[in-house]
C-alpha cells in the first residue's frame, strides 16, 4: 500500500468509531428501557430505607427470636391450590395465636404478580393463609412481617412452584 492510501484510512475509522459508539449507546438505553430495575425487597422495604436502618432491623429480629420462634409450615407451593401457613410459638414452646402476620408473594423478577395478604386463619399457633390459584409458575419469594406486641421480625424465603419441595431461607 502506498504511503498515500495509508493517510486517508485513520479518518474513515475515526468516524467508523464514533458510528460503533453511538450505535452501542443507543442500544444500552434500549435494553434498559425495556429492563427496568426492580426495587429490593429486603425486609418488605425499599433499599433506602432497609440501607437506613439495616442495624434496628437485625437488633429487632434477634430480640424477637429470643421470645418467639417462627417456622414456614406449609409442605409446598402449588401453583393451583397454593396455601402459605407460618407457625409461631414462643420460647417455652406454647402457641402463639394473637400475632399480626403480614405475607407477600412475590415474583424475584418485578413486582406486577404481587399477592398481600393479611387475612389467616389460626388455629394453635399455625397461621394459615389460602391464596388459591397464583398466576405465574415458578420462583416465588414469600416475606412475612410478624408482630407480637413490641417485637417484630421479617421472615424471607424463596419457593419454586416447578419444585414444591425446594425452599430456601
Amino acid at each position: 500500500m502506498s504511503k498515500e492510501k495509508k493517510g486517508r484510512i485513520w479518518p474513515y475509522a475515526i468516524v467508523g468509531s464514533i458510528i460503533l459508539i453511538i450505535i452501542a449507546s443507543a442500544m444500552t438505553v434500549v435494553v434498559a428501557v425495556k429492563h427496568p430495575v426492580e426495587m429490593s425487597d429486603a425486609n418488605m422495604q425499599n433499599y433506602h430505607v432497609y440501607d437506613k436502618h439495616a442495624n434496628s432491623f437485625i437488633e429487632a429480629a434477634i430480640a424477637f427470636d429470643k421470645q418467639y420462634k417462627i417456622t414456614y409450615a406449609s409442605n409446598a407451593l402449588d401453583k393451583e391450590n397454593a396455601v402459605v401457613a407460618y407457625k409461631l410459638v414462643d420460647a417455652r414452646g406454647n402457641a402463639v395465636n394473637n400475632a399480626k402476620l403480614d405475607i407477600v408473594l412475590t415474583r424475584p423478577d418485578n413486582h406486577k404478580s404481587d399477592i398481600v395478604l393479611d387475612k389467616a386463619d389460626v388455629t394453635d399457633g399455625i397461621y394459615t393463609f389460602n391464596v388459591g390459584k397464583l398466576p405465574l409458575e415458578g420462583r416465588w419469594n414469600i416475606m412475612a412481617h410478624a408482630v407480637v406486641g413490641e417485637y417484630e421480625r421479617y421472615f424471607n424465603l424463596k419457593a419454586d412452584t416447578r419444585y414444591p419441595n425446594a425452599f430456601e431461607y
